[in-house]
């Protein structure tokens, strides 16, 4: 099994549906941050609570993939598509030691202005985009 940073430099895209993000690989999730790019004064949804019954995100793994499902949103590209926003994931690769800090890395999740498939990128600085 392949880790999400060799993945993610292959161009691995992602699905989403509706309010469902499908990732391509399995990780250790330590926060969620929601943004929107339009506005300058949005500031971005964190989100650290992802045990079972958070109300605000659900997350399912198989195999090779992960799930998430934000509960406060009906339909991810229509609030974030056309480039009007991004999820950031701070995450490091399954069974890594998350408490180095080289072994945590940053996913930016781009939405398509159609279609569903998802893009990622590992970035350096959430508040540097």
């Amino acid at each position: 099994m392949n880790g999400f940073l060799e993945i993610i430099q292959r161009g691995t895209k992602g699905l989403v549906f509706e309010n469902s993000v499908f990732f391509p690989f399995r990780m250790q999730l330590l926060t969620v941050w929601l943004g929107k790019e339009m506005s300058l004064l949005a500031s971005p949804e964190f989100i650290v609570d992802l045990c079972e019954g958070n109300e605000d995100v659900a997350i399912r793994e198989g195999d090779t993939w992960t799930n998430i499902v934000f509960r406060r949103y009906r339909d991810l590209c229509r609030e974030f598509g056309n480039g009007k926003g991004h999820i950031i994931l701070l995450a490091s690769e399954m069974g890594a030691d998350f408490f180095t800090q080289e072994r945590r890395h940053y996913i930016r999740v781009a939405f398509p202005s159609h279609g569903k498939e998802i893009s990622f990128e590992i970035i350096d600085d959430p508040f540097q985009l």
